[in-house]
């Protein structure tokens, strides 16, 4: 379908085209060059952890941290409300998912039913960052892993910059997970990366990386000798393509995350006084970063018929998310149904995600609102 207005555009500039056609026009080191190692350290530096390691997506990054953490076997603590790789991503590394309600006000899992979910079997919890607002409780989730002797793992695929207790998302955990999806708040398409504190963590994440191959001084494309491989690993690199883009936009972050906001907080203030619609604002220590822009209504009836009518207005939403213990895949073979999960199933029925992107002109948005209002009487 052709939107009027769609949900998302990745923003570029003339300079993320220039930063790809440099290394095309360079012939060589289109896998390993130098921009890997470059992006690497800015986002490291950014977000305020010593390591940083690029994956071709974020789906792999999650689950060769996973595969790092040692989680074979056991069991790992995730929210249903989220992106199915989240979860998918627990099962490809050898462990079992287990779904933990969220809280209405942050969508972010709620700490007593995470306390519940824990038992000897427990190795892992995954704390995630919704739609580019920091988790609420990701102090309070540290200290329940660090009581229980849990890895706390940050899936913060959505939201790179935002902060909280005026620290940046990605740093309170044994480890993060950033995405650069189409759709993220910098973007090459696809790619994601791991971020920590932990050198060996960094270290056994280098050779899953790249089919278990050590790798001393020089890598394999610029070595003429054979490398020995002590692990059994995976072709997980990114381009030096994407990292190039990626650096290209990492030189704006601020600029786009600004854009965001300022579009953002114009919502708000044309939302706020709307019956029936529920908004998620900043408390004081936190900051928004807006990788999406998610209202709640009162009912499932109301918000699909909501969705359909700004679908004949040509204005593209989408549900962001269904439970994913729904899906058939975690119903047939974890034995999940419809009641496991009330408040993330609540939840799940009145979400809507509205276009936004940094691009998005206010016009748009007051279209999108006159609309919703014009629906809503």
């Amino acid at each position: 379908m052709n939107w009027n207005i769609p949900l998302f555009k990745s923003y570029w500039e003339e300079d993320d085209i220039d930063s790809v056609a440099s290394v095309i026009r360079r012939g060589t080191y289109w896998t390993v060059g130098p921009e890997i190692e470059e992006l690497e350290k800015n986002i490291a530096n950014y977000v305020g952890t010593k390591y940083g390691l690029t994956f071709n997506s974020g789906t792999s990054a999650l689950h060769a941290d996973l595969i790092s953490h040692n989680v074979k076997d056991g069991e790992v603590i995730v929210p249903s409300f989220t992106f199915i790789s989240t979860a998918n991503s627990v099962v490809l590394a050898s462990a079992k998912p287990v779904f933990a309600e969220i809280e209405e006000d942050n969508l972010s899992l709620e700490i007593n039913d995470v306390l519940e979910k824990i038992n000897n079997k427990t190795k892992a919890i995954i704390a995630v960052h919704y739609a580019g607002m920091p988790c609420r409780e990701i102090k309070a989730l540290r200290d329940i892993a660090l009581d229980n002797k849990l890895f706390l793992i940050e899936d913060a695929a959505e939201s790179l910059g935002s902060k909280i207790h005026n620290k940046k998302v990605g740093t309170f955990g044994n480890s993060s997970m950033f995405s650069f999806c189409q759709n993220k708040i910098i973007t090459a398409g696809e790619g994601g990366i791991i971020l920590t504190d932990e050198k060996k963590l960094f270290e056994k994440l280098k050779l899953l990386r790249s089919h278990g191959r050590l790798e001393k001084k020089a890598d394999y494309f610029s070595s003429s000798r054979d490398m020995d491989y002590i692990e059994v690993g995976y072709n997980y690199r990114m381009s030096s393509l994407s990292a190039a883009i990626l650096l290209s936009q990492f030189n704006k972050i601020d600029k786009i995350i600004n854009m965001r906001r300022e579009k953002a907080e114009y919502y708000n203030k044309r939302l706020s006084n709307i019956g029936g619609i529920k908004i998620t604002l900043e408390k004081i220590d936190q900051f928004f970063v807006y990788q999406m822009y998610t209202i709640l209504l009162e009912d499932i009836k109301i918000r699909d018929k909501l969705l359909n009518h700004l679908t004949k207005s040509g204005i593209m939403t989408k549900i962001y998310f269904e439970p994913v213990h729904l899906k058939t895949f975690y119903k047939k073979n974890y034995f999940y149904k419809e009641g496991d999960l009330p408040i993330t199933e609540d939840i799940s029925k009145r979400v809507l995600t509205l276009p936004l992107y940094p691009s998005i002109k206010k016009g748009d948005i007051d279209y999108i609102v006159s609309e919703i209002k014009n629906f809503l009487g």
